[in-house]
């Protein structure tokens, strides 16, 4: 049953290929996967393969693999992603010796991806349940580690007309969670290979504040300024907190769209009105002079968010947040939308005091009134963010002093 969906899926992303360039791009870098492998891959050498689906997982795993870079630089590191949206990002990642599409999950391409690897371990972030590419590293014996996985209840390996499928969670030799909901839930299914080491996010952020840039333009533009930055915004997230600056001069905005294409980055300088500069088309002495900075391009944003004072992180009227910790470790208040309830590191720092929620115009205004009215009240909530951030760290060490290569 399993390969038949996988055969209909394969269909469907063909047809769809036809339509979509995203969904081409993949197709394309599947169907070259092989080449790719047979190019690059040194029969010599040993292997530790990385898979994450996306750039977020990607995120993931890259304390892992640098990490295992340098205290094993015997070893080589072959990183597969499943979605273009990482791997068109990361593709010339200097901290694999191979990048490439993950060929598509049949039993055929399963042997053939693996005769041609040789793995000696394999680690699968997150999500990534794989059922031919598990079951076939199982049977040879090469040791399998899922790391920062995080399980709910509702999820199909614990719903008893699913349990069979369940199954594909035994190949896989130990599990290093998130959370100890996952853990319990792992272990009623009578999975015990698990250890609870948290978020290898955590550590990652951390690295990405210490390799920070300087952006001197943006660094004029909040110059003796109070900073509010957007991150990672869509529409929806700019009717929720444009309202309150259109009545509060005293701050200035720096917006970091998830989306820069021109349509919408018109839309942003309409609604934000005179005194809105991009930060590609803008100097440091007009930016000191603007009211509002929109980052027109990709990078930028995780140092951006460092000369901020409060921040808000886009995406929770949509489909989910975007990356909360980005901005957490910089010490400041964090506002996000309501979509968050499956997001632990946004529950942690609501919890810890550092993270807000808001559901629309209205409750942005009272959050944002109460910290821009409290000099004491912001600079409490900053330091609850960054101390949530501080606690959570250490996955990555915890995860690399258990495992066998």
């Amino acid at each position: 049953m399993y390969e038949i969906a996988i055969y209909l899926y394969m269909m469907g992303v063909a047809v769809a290929s036809l339509f979509s360039e995203k969904v081409r791009k993949m197709w394309r870098g599947e169907r070259k996967a092989f080449g790719v492998l047979k190019q690059k891959v040194d029969p010599a050498a040993r292997y530790v393969w990385f898979h994450a689906a996306s750039l977020g997982e990607f995120e993931q795993g890259r304390p892992l693999m640098e990490q295992l870079r340098r205290e094993h630089p015997e070893l080589k590191i072959l990183l597969t992603f499943f979605s273009p949206s990482g791997y068109e990002v990361r593709k010339d990642y200097p901290g694999a010796d191979i990048v490439c599409y993950l060929p598509l999950d049949t039993r055929l391409n399963a042997i053939r991806f693996l005769r041609l690897v040789r793995p000696v371990t394999a680690f699968f972030i997150k999500y990534e349940f794989w059922y031919n590419y598990l079951h076939i590293l199982k049977h040879r014996g090469i040791p399998v580690y899922s790391v920062s996985s995080i399980f709910r209840p509702g999820q199909v390996f614990f719903r008893r007309w699913a349990r069979s499928y369940a199954g594909v969670l035994r190949c896989i030799t130990h599990f290093y969670v998130q959370n100890e909901v996952s853990r319990e839930l792992l272990a009623s299914i009578g999975i015990t290979a698990v250890s609870v080491t948290g978020d290898t996010r955590f550590d990652r952020v951390l690295q990405i504040k210490a390799q920070a840039k300087s952006l001197p333009i943006v660094e004029a533009f909040a110059e003796g300024a109070k900073v509010f930055v957007a991150g990672s915004s869509w529409p929806p997230d700019g009717d929720a907190f444009l309202p309150y600056f259109g009545q509060h001069a005293d701050w200035k905005l720096v917006i970091a769209p998830h989306e820069i294409g021109e349509a919408h980055l018109r839309q942003i300088e309409q609604r934000t009105g005179a005194g809105t500069v991009r930060y590609t088309r803008t100097t440091p002495e007009e930016a000191r002079r603007a009211r509002c900075l929109i980052i027109d391009c990709f990078g930028l944003l995780s140092s951006a968010y460092r000369y901020g004072h409060v921040a808000y992180v886009g995406g929770g009227f949509g489909v989910g947040i975007h990356n909360v910790l980005e901005a957490a470790v910089w010490g400041m208040p964090v506002i996000f939308g309501p979509n968050n309830k499956h997001f632990q590191e946004a529950q942690g720092l609501m919890a810890a005091g550092g993270g807000f929620e808001v559901g629309s115009a209205g409750d942005f205004g009272r959050v944002m009134g109460s910290l821009a009215e409290s000099p004491s009240a912001l600079a409490d909530a900053g330091r609850k963010a960054a101390g949530y951030v501080a606690s959570c760290t250490g996955a990555t060490a915890k995860i690399l002093a258990e495992v066998r290569l």
